[in-house]
């Protein structure tokens, strides 16, 4: 597997920012799943001055991002006709005040993860959940230290969908009932949200028990609203399921809600394609599966 991969400048700024808590994490997952990281060069250069990834070939140096490494990751994530110029995903650890994370190159990137159906990971709560993902895909052991990531009973899952992906919303919902059932709680924005509960209702759910708790619509504040319970660290994991053909009116309260996924980067998971959701969700049972 190939990632690209960049931090803004606040993630590598200090020995204990969040690009070297992941590595010091999942340095030993990367090596065995002997991952590719294709690096933006000032994250490439703040890994090599910190010794972290010592000696291994898969790290891989891009032009800086002022010289179009960024770029770059972009076009590869599209596909550039061989395999070692094409990426299946990519991590990018975001500030959400640096202005870098809003330049053309940064939005296309994730647009373009969301298109081809590639992780898009912007959190280090999220690098570390996939790297475990990957690890149990591949038959290796559980790791305990992501065992809190995998205590979803102790958590809050915000369900969201546009327009154009809730039957997706609908159809994952129904394929992974038990997995999303083991949420302590679920919440959602509003016509997603009723349709979830209708669906919960019609596999025995209680019928004056709201499977989801219901928010107002995207338009009308939905999204704002789940900003502010990821803000008081009442959310932890989200499954956005966007619509990246159309233009969106309530575009700001989008990236809202993505801008407060990132502002919590050690707590909060965020998925923004079914191809991210149902990796994750075969991941789950497989590590319960093997205990």
């Amino acid at each position: 597997m190939r990632l690209g991969l960049a931090a803004n400048r606040l993630h590598h700024l200090s020995e204990n920012a969040a690009l070297f808590r992941w590595l010091r994490a999942c340095e030993p997952g990367i090596r065995e799943l002997g991952l590719e990281l294709h690096t933006v060069g000032r994250t490439f250069d703040a890994i090599a001055a910190a010794g972290m990834l010592a000696g291994y070939t898969g790290l891989r140096r891009y032009p800086y991002g002022r010289e179009g490494g960024l770029m770059k990751l972009v076009a590869e994530v599209v596909g550039l006709g061989t395999p070692e110029r094409t990426l299946d995903g990519a991590i990018y650890l975001i500030d959400p005040v640096d202005p870098s994370s809003v330049f053309p190159e940064a939005i296309a990137l994730k647009r373009q993860c969301v298109i081809h159906g590639k992780p898009f990971i912007s959190t280090m709560a999220g690098a570390r959940d996939w790297i475990e993902a990957e690890r149990v895909h591949a038959g290796l052991p559980a790791d305990p230290g992501a065992d809190g990531l995998h205590a979803l009973e102790r958590q809050t899952i915000a369900l969201i969908a546009h327009d154009a992906m809730k039957p997706q919303m609908l159809a994952y919902a129904a394929e992974h009932f038990d997995v999303l059932a083991r949420f302590a709680h679920r919440v959602a924005t509003g016509t997603t949200g009723q349709r979830l509960n209708e669906l919960a209702w019609s596999r025995g759910w209680p019928q004056h028990q709201p499977w989801v708790h219901r928010y107002e619509s995207g338009p009308m504040g939905g999204d704002a609203q789940i900003a502010d319970l990821v803000l008081e660290h009442r959310c932890q994991r989200a499954i956005f399921f966007e619509d990246p053909h159309v233009a969106r009116q309530h575009e700001a309260d989008i990236q809202l809600l993505e801008r407060a996924v990132t502002t919590v980067t050690d707590e909060v998971v965020c998925f923004t394609s079914p191809a991210m959701a149902q990796r994750w969700a075969a991941a789950v049972r497989l590590r319960a599966q093997h205990g």
